[in-house]
């Protein structure tokens, strides 16, 4: 079989993720990077043996099988139109937008070329979510608190809300997509930001902010978020049904039950690689395991923005739904 032809636009510290990666797999070749920082990408395309492109046009010139886009979360809109404009399948990271009013027009897209895509919400491969599933299959979910509860990224992008989103809609989307997941949808948000930055050079986001959640099924939650630290305390999901208690995260898996209390060990480096097979897979036609495609990746999206756009205002917000919008 031929090489799958993989592109990266965008060289930051996700992309290098992806190309070490990508570089593993069999019968996978990353023909070529492209970053707006010219040095970035020329530094990765060095490590993988493959080529700098002056723009993601060039990039696609190359007759790509599939691209990745892996750019901070204000530049997304410009690289996926063209992707998407080449007809090939397309990876993005996330978060997919800032806003709701691109990523809803890269959904719409999406929908009308019919393109294969894939979201890097890659806990959705941790085995242990998949263990948390089959034990809450039978049982209701009463309570949901989700925590990230972390440091400002290295990045001069992200303490900015006009450049990140914020830590919710930038960090804590993982805890609510797997909220989502696990507890499914969102009906209705509050939430309460502190006002006050994380001490970092031009920093204008929340250093903490607090929600609570509705779920459809009656289920209530909360989120706990701060970037005020100088390490990662804790990011994860604590879910309580009729007699059970589970405590989910990168990690690992800690149950309690009747029976007392077991733990499952659990290696986060193992759903990264996961996320990134299963793409390939499905682009060559060997596999359908990807479990967040754009349009699901946007319902987690429109509950982060709700969740962001409660904390600025004091009101309950109800998350944008992607049918209503496209109607």
């Amino acid at each position: 079989m031929a090489a799958t032809r993989v592109g990266l636009i965008g060289a930051g510290g996700v992309a290098q993720r992806h190309a070490r990666v990508l570089s593993g797999l069999p019968d996978v070749q990353v023909v070529g990077v492209t970053d707006v920082v010219p040095e970035a990408a020329a530094a990765l395309a060095e490590q993988y043996g493959t080529r700098a492109l002056p723009d993601a046009a060039a990039l696609l010139g190359e007759g790509l099988d599939a691209a990745y886009v892996c750019v901070p979360p204000f530049a997304h809109g410009a690289a996926e139109r063209l992707v998407l404009e080449a007809g090939i399948p397309l990876f993005v990271e996330k978060p997919i937008a800032i806003n709701w009013d691109v990523a809803q027009e890269i959904a719409s897209l999406i929908a009308r070329r019919n393109v294969l895509t894939a979201v890097g919400h890659h806990w959705r491969y941790l085995a242990i979510v998949e263990e948390a599933r089959k034990l809450l299959s039978d049982r209701p979910v009463r309570l949901v608190t989700g925590a990230w509860l972390d440091k400002v990224p290295p990045v001069a992008w992200w303490p900015r809300r006009d450049r990140s989103g914020g830590p919710v809609v930038e960090q804590a989307a993982h805890v609510l997509d797997l909220a989502r997941c696990l507890a499914g949808e969102v009906t209705e948000v509050t939430a309460a930001g502190n006002g006050t930055p994380p001490p970092v050079d031009g920093a204008d986001v929340d250093g903490a902010t607090v929600a609570t959640l509705r779920f459809a099924s009656g289920a209530v939650g909360t989120l706990a978020a701060t970037c005020v630290l100088g390490w990662k305390q804790r990011a994860g999901l604590e879910i309580y049904a009729d007699g059970l208690a589970l405590d989910v995260s990168e990690t690992g898996l800690v149950v309690r039950d009747a029976d007392g209390t077991h733990t499952v060990g659990s290696d986060p480096d193992s759903a990264r690689e996961a996320v990134d097979r299963a793409f390939i897979q499905a682009v060559r036609g060997e596999g359908d395991d990807i479990r967040v495609p754009y349009a699901e990746a946007l319902r987690t999206h429109a509950l982060a923005l709700a969740v962001a756009e409660a904390a600025v205002t004091g009101r309950a917000v109800a998350p944008a739904s992607p049918e209503a919008s496209r109607a």
